[in-house]
């Protein structure tokens, strides 16, 4: 592994952790309101379908040229310039009416959202020794779901209160955060700055040891090549890391099956089971509450998982729990008997993100940490873009109760479908020398930087690095 710092700076960690979870509540504050506003205004699943992949296909299409980007510029410069386009681009969403120029609006968010999510991501590793990673990935999971927590939480409150205008506001303020982050944070990545003396230590040994492996996301090959201070270029491919090929694609499927829960929840809980908007808000809060505590206990059982493949299996079972309490949701007689569905759907949604989140940074070079983060990102929302469409659809023609209970079969299927694939794929990278318990592969040359377009396959709700 290849970590950029001696010691942990768990101030820094506490102040990233606190501008992610800032922003993600505002995200989730917005897009609650707009769900809702859209859903008393009379539209359809359609037209809610539309607003989330409007907020979802930029971190799709732009994952490639975000990672490299997040890679390549400092990450403060990243984070100012981004946070403060960001706050005026909401204060815009909360003057403007009509539909086209809120869905280009949410659109633009979401570019920058692109960048932001993988700087931040590859920003917690060079924080925090190996070792104290999993904590580390538990404090900023925490601050995530916090937010998220809090977000439709106040969206259903001031809904009702004040309309859309005062929560897209307080949106806009959240981003801020990312402004006082940025300038605030004494670790930093990208740019042309010349490296501290461990960070060249690090890099020297990163060059002799780290994998030539894994872009986080499904598809055909994918190179690239980073040159390190010592004149070494890091190379790359996710279809030569059998167990992140197989993580990926098994989570970006589950979520393509499941996704359409977010689409569909709105209408199930006002109009099936005829529950208010502040019902809706607490109902969509508990998911997120669920994760605070599956994420410390994944922590503690991250810790005792050297083996990778071990990771890949723990990925596949939170799916599976999150999957069966979706299947579940279907049955409840009332709203609020979706609350403790929610709540242990939401720890396993949290251990996925633990597990996932360790086996990226376990395997992939840091010079490329960025760019891994935003590819695993896009096919996450890649898999939530199908999951959208189908439950958009769909709801024009089925009662939400039924598509309720088949996303969740289908997510159980695809997950029983791929367990034999997580045995077979850790024979693979073991006979490849890839399986090294918590170490990655030897790098091979590079001719050059030849990153390009490789999405061509396909979290849960509130799943992975893309949590909003």
């Amino acid at each position: 592994m290849s970590f950029t710092t001696d010691e942990s700076r768990w101030a820094d960690v506490w102040l990233a952790a606190a501008a992610r979870g800032t922003t993600i509540c505002g995200d989730f504050l917005a897009a609650t309101a707009l769900a809702l506003a859209l859903q008393g205004a009379g539209a359809g699943g359609l037209a809610v379908s539309g607003l989330l992949l409007a907020a979802t296909l930029p971190l799709v299409v732009l994952a490639p040229l975000a990672g490299r980007l997040a890679d390549r510029m400092d990450s403060r410069t990243l984070l100012v310039t981004i946070g403060f386009g960001q706050a005026a681009i909401c204060a815009l969403l909360a003057v403007v009416e009509q539909p086209v120029l809120v869905v280009g609006l949410v659109a633009l968010l979401a570019c920058g959202l692109a960048v932001t999510q993988p700087c931040l991501a590859a920003l917690l590793p060079a924080m925090v020794r190996p070792a104290d990673l999993p904590r580390a990935s538990a404090i900023s999971q925490t601050a995530v779901s916090l937010g998220a927590l809090g977000g439709p939480v106040l969206a259903g409150l001031l809904v009702g209160q004040f309309g859309t205008r005062v929560p897209l506001l307080l949106d806009a303020v959240t981003y801020l955060a990312l402004v006082v982050a940025g300038l605030l944070l004494r670790t930093r990545r990208g740019g042309r700055r010349p490296a501290t003396a461990g960070q060249a230590a690090v890099s020297s040994e990163a060059a002799a040891s780290e994998a030539a492996v894994s872009e986080a996301a499904a598809g055909p090959a994918v190179s690239g090549g980073v040159a390190t201070p010592g004149g070494t270029e890091i190379s790359w491919r996710l279809r030569r890391d059998p167990l992140m090929l197989v993580m990926v694609v098994s989570t970006a499927v589950v979520i393509a099956a499941i996704g359409g829960i977010n689409v569909i929840e709105v209408f199930f809980i006002r109009e099936t089971l005829e529950g208010s908007a502040t019902t809706y808000g607490l109902v969509s809060a508990a998911w997120m509450a669920g994760m605070l505590p599956g994420t410390w206990l994944a922590v503690r059982l991250a810790r005792r998982l050297d083996d990778d493949a071990a990771l890949v299996r723990g990925v596949l079972a939170t799916l599976a729990v999150c999957s069966l309490m979706v299947l579940l949701a279907a049955t409840v007689p009332a709203a609020g008997v979706l609350v403790p569905l929610w709540l242990v759907g939401g720890a396993a949604n949290g251990g996925e993100n633990v597990f996932a989140n360790l086996l990226t940074a376990r395997r992939v070079p840091e010079a490329m940490r960025a760019r891994a983060y935003a590819s695993y990102g896009a096919a996450v929302q890649g898999g939530s873009m199908a999951g959208f469409l189908i439950g958009g659809a769909l709801l024009a023609v089925v009662p939400p109760r039924p598509l309720i209970a088949g996303a969740g079969v289908v997510g159980l299927l695809v997950v029983l479908v791929f367990v034999p694939f997580v045995t077979g794929a850790a024979r693979r990278a073991s006979s490849a020398g890839l399986a090294t318990p918590g170490r990655p592969a030897e790098p091979e040359p590079a001719a050059g930087d030849t990153v390009g377009p490789w999405l061509s396959a396909s979290h849960a709700r509130g799943s992975g690095t893309s949590s909003s």
